[in-house]
C-alpha cells in the first residue's frame, strides 16, 4: 500500500530498507542515529527504529507516524535531503522494496514478502479469535485482584498486559496459522 493510498488523517508505518557498502556499517550506524533524532523532531512523528535482521548489508528502518500528510511531508524535507547527502557513497535505499501499512495490517504482515493485507473482515475475525481467551484470561484472573484498586489503575492493567501479548505473541502466531485463509486470492 503506498502513501497515496492511505486514508486521510489514519496512523501509518513505512519500512525503508537500506543496502549499505561493505565495511562501511559502523559509519551508517552512526548516520541512523542522527537522522532518526532528526525525524523524532519532525511533526507527526511516532517513532523510528532500525532493524539489521541478518549478516549481510541490508538495514530496515520502521518509521510511524500520526497520518500520511505528515509522513510525506519527512520524506519530501529538506532536512531529511540533507540527511541523505550525506550518507551517498555509504548506503542507498532500495526504494522498489518500501512498504506502507496502517492500522492492523502491520500484525499481519509476512515477512520477506510484499503480499497486499487481508480483507478487513478477516483481520477482525481473527483480532477476535487471539484476544478473546486473553480477556477471558484477564477477567478471570487480574480483574478480581485489583478490585479494589481506582478505576484509572485498574483499567490500565487491561491494555498492559493484552496489547503487549498480542502484537509479540499471538497475532504473529495466528497471522502464520491461518496464513491460507487470510491470504487466499479472492477468486476461491
Amino acid at each position: 500500500m503506498s502513501t497515496t493510498e492511505v486514508r486521510h488523517g489514519e496512523p501509518i508505518t513505512t519500512v525503508l530498507t537500506w543496502r549499505v557498502r561493505p565495511g562501511h556499517e559502523r559509519e551508517f550506524e552512526k548516520w541512523t542515529r542522527g537522522i532518526t533524532r532528526c525525524a523524532r523532531q519532525f511533526p507527526g512523528n511516532e517513532g523510528v527504529s532500525w532493524l539489521h535482521p541478518e549478516d549481510g548489508h541490508r538495514y530496515h528502518s520502521v518509521l510511524r507516524w500520526s497520518d500520511p500528510q505528515r509522513l510525506t511531508a519527512w520524506l519530501e524535507s529538506p532536512e531529511r535531503a540533507d540527511w541523505h547527502k550525506r550518507i551517498e557513497g555509504v548506503a542507498t535505499e532500495i526504494g522498489s522494496e518500501r512498504q506502507s501499512t496502517t492500522g492492523m495490517e502491520t500484525w499481519f504482515a509476512l515477512p520477506g514478502t510484499t503480499v497486499q493485507a487481508p480483507p478487513r473482515w478477516k483481520m477482525v475475525l481473527t483480532t477476535f479469535l487471539g484476544a478473546y481467551p486473553f480477556v477471558l484470561l484477564i477477567q478471570w484472573l487480574v480483574t478480581p485482584a485489583t478490585a479494589a484498586w481506582p478505576l484509572p489503575l485498574r483499567a490500565a492493567m487491561f491494555p498492559l498486559v493484552l496489547l503487549p501479548a498480542l502484537t509479540f505473541v499471538v497475532m504473529p502466531l495466528l497471522s502464520r496459522v491461518l496464513r491460507q485463509w487470510l491470504y487466499r486470492p479472492p477468486d476461491h
